[in-house]
C-alpha cells in the first residue's frame, strides 16, 4: 500500500512542478514497479481523485491547517490533498490508515519535521467534520461552485459569459462524473453483432449507441488491451465525439481524404474504416514519433488506405494532391476532456492565449487541399468560443470560396446552446461526449 501511494505522491509532485499530462505522469510513475493489480488501482484512485477534486482538497484543509494552503512545500501540500481525499471520498480505505500513511509518506519523502502537523491536521478533521461548510451558494456563488465542482473561478466566469449559468452548472456537475468509454467498430474485419458477442463472451458489458452507426458504449471493460479482441484489431477506443465528427465527414469508399493532424490516429481509424478500407487516406502529423503512433494503430487493425507522413500544417507548402474531404482537428486548449485530463482546468487561461491564431492559421492552410465541391470539417474537444465558432465564423468571412454545409443531424442529437446550422458544441452532460464543437464547410 506505501508502494501505491509513494507512486501516487511521486506522479502529483510532477505533474504540479512540470505541469505533464496526468495520463503520462501516471504511466511513468508506475512503470518498472513490482505492483499488483490492487496497488496499481489504488495508486490510479489516489492520483486522479487529487487531480480531480484539487481545489476542494484545499478548501477543506484550510479549514484545519493554521498555515495556509499554497505555503506549504508541495510535497506537503499533495500529501495533505491524498489524506483527505482518502478520508473523505475513498469508503474503502480505514481513516486509520488514511493518516497512518501519511504520516510515513512524509517521513520517507525528506518531510519528517511536517509528520506531527500533517498528523494533526488529519485528526482534526476527523473529531469534528461538521466544520467543513462550503461557501454560500447565494451570497458567494462563485466561490461556492469553485469549491463544490473543483473548478477555478476563472474558468467558471468565462464560461459563464460563454454559455450562460444554467449550462455553466451542469458543465461543473459533468466533471464530477466518470467520463464514458466508447469504441468503433472495425467494421472492415467484424459487424456490431459479431463484436458485442465476443465482447460478451471476453466478460465486456457493451451497448450500441443510437448515432452513429458502429459505436459501442462499454461498462467497467478493465483493462482493455488486454481483450483478445482489441489485439485482434477488432476495435479502437475512440469518444462518441470523435465519431460523431468522422460521421459528418462522411468519407466514402473510394474517395481521397486527409486528416492533417492525425496523431493518435483514432479519427484516421475510423474514416478508414468508413471508407471499407478502399480509396487512400493520408495522415499527417508534425512530430515523426507521433506519426508512427498513427501507423502502428493503423497496422493493427489491417487498414490498409492510410498513409502517414509528418508535415506542418500550419506552416507547410506542400501541395498534397486535393482531396474529397478534409478533417482539421487543430490543437486547442482541452477544455472539453477535463474529465479525462483534470489538470487541464489549473492551466486555464494560459493555455488559450495564442491558439485562436493558430487554429486560423492551420484550417487556412488545410482549405487549400480540398477539391472543388469537397468538404472541410473543423473540428476541438474544447469549450472555449473563441477557439469554435469564432474560428469557424472567420474562416467563412474571409474565403469566399467556402460555404457553410448544414450538418446533416439526426434527431436524437440536439444542440445545447444557439449556434450556426454548419457547427455544433457537444457538451458533456448531453450525451456523455467530450466537450466537442465541429464546423463544416463546402468548397464550391
Amino acid at each position: 500500500m506505501g508502494t501505491a501511494r509513494s507512486a501516487a505522491l511521486r506522479a502529483l509532485l510532477r505533474v504540479e512542478k512540470e505541469n505533464g499530462y496526468s495520463n503520462l505522469v501516471l504511466d511513468g510513475a508506475l512503470e518498472g514497479l513490482p505492483f499488483g493489480s490492487r496497488d496499481r488501482a489504488l495508486a490510479t484512485a489516489i492520483f486522479y481523485g487529487v487531480l480531480e477534486h484539487r481545489i476542494t482538497l484545499d478548501y477543506i484543509i484550510g479549514l484545519y491547517s493554521r498555515i495556509p494552503v499554497l505555503k506549504l512545500s508541495p510535497a506537503v501540500r499533495e500529501i495533505l490533498r491524498m489524506g483527505v481525499y482518502q478520508i473523505r471520498y475513498l469508503e474503502r480505505v480505514p481513516n486509520s490508515a488514511a493518516v497512518n500513511e501519511s504520516v510515513k509518506l512524509a517521513k520517507t519523502n525528506g518531510e519528517t519535521r511536517a509528520a506531527g502537523f500533517i498528523n494533526a491536521v488529519l485528526r482534526a478533521l476527523l473529531r469534528g467534520p461538521d466544520r467543513i461548510k462550503l461557501p454560500d451558494a447565494y451570497k458567494e456563488p462563485i466561490k461556492y461552485r469553485s469549491a463544490a465542482f473543483s473548478c477555478p473561478e476563472k474558468l467558471i466566469t468565462f464560461w459563464q459569459k460563454a454559455y450562460g449559468e444554467t449550462c455553466t452548472d451542469r458543465i461543473l456537475g459533468s466533471l464530477l462524473e466518470k467520463p464514458d468509454i466508447f469504441i468503433r467498430v472495425n467494421n472492415t474485419r467484424i459487424s456490431e453483432e459479431q463484436l458485442l458477442e465476443r465482447l460478451g463472451s471476453e466478460g465486456v458489458k457493451a451497448k450500441r449507441v443510437l448515432w452513429p452507426d458502429n459505436a459501442l458504449r462499454l461498462k467497467n471493460p478493465g483493462e482493455i488491451r488486454r481483450l483478445s479482441c482489441y489485439q485482434e484489431g477488432l476495435f479502437h477506443v475512440q469518444d462518441l465525439s470523435s465519431q460523431i465528427c468522422c460521421r459528418i465527414l462522411d468519407p466514402q469508399p473510394g474517395e481521397r481524404a486527409i486528416d492533417v493532424c492525425a496523431a493518435p490516429g483514432g479519427k484516421t481509424f475510423t474514416m478508414a474504416e468508413r471508407m471499407e478500407n478502399r480509396g487512400e487516406i493520408s495522415a499527417f502529423d508534425l512530430y515523426p514519433a507521433r506519426v508512427r503512433l498513427v501507423q502502428k494503430g493503423a497496422c493493427r487493425l489491417g487498414l490498409s488506405i492510410v498513409r502517414s507522413a509528418a508535415r506542418n500544417a500550419a506552416e507547410s507548402e506542400s501541395s498534397p494532391v486535393p482531396a474529397d474531404r478534409v478533417l482539421c482537428d487543430v490543437p486547442c486548449s482541452g477544455l472539453g476532456v477535463i474529465r479525462r485530463k483534470p489538470e487541464i482546468r489549473y492551466k486555464f487561461p494560459s493555455s488559450i492565449d495564442s491558439l485562436p491564431d493558430l487554429q486560423y492559421r492551420i484550417l487556412c492552410r488545410s482549405s487549400g487541399l480540398v477539391k472543388k465541391g469537397g468538404m472541410l470539417v473543423y473540428s476541438t474537444c474544447t469549450l472555449n468560443p473563441e477557439e469554435n465558432s469564432g474560428v469557424a465564423d472567420q474562416f467563412i468571412r474571409d474565403n469566399s470560396d467556402f460555404e457553410p454545409f448544414g450538418l446533416p443531424l439526426p434527431e436524437s442529437i440536439r444542440r445545447e446552446i444557439p449556434e450556426r446550422d454548419n457547427q455544433i458544441t457537444l457538451m458533456p452532460q448531453m450525451y456523455g461526449t467530450d466537450g466537442f464543437f465541429i464546423a463544416a464547410f463546402r468548397r464550391k
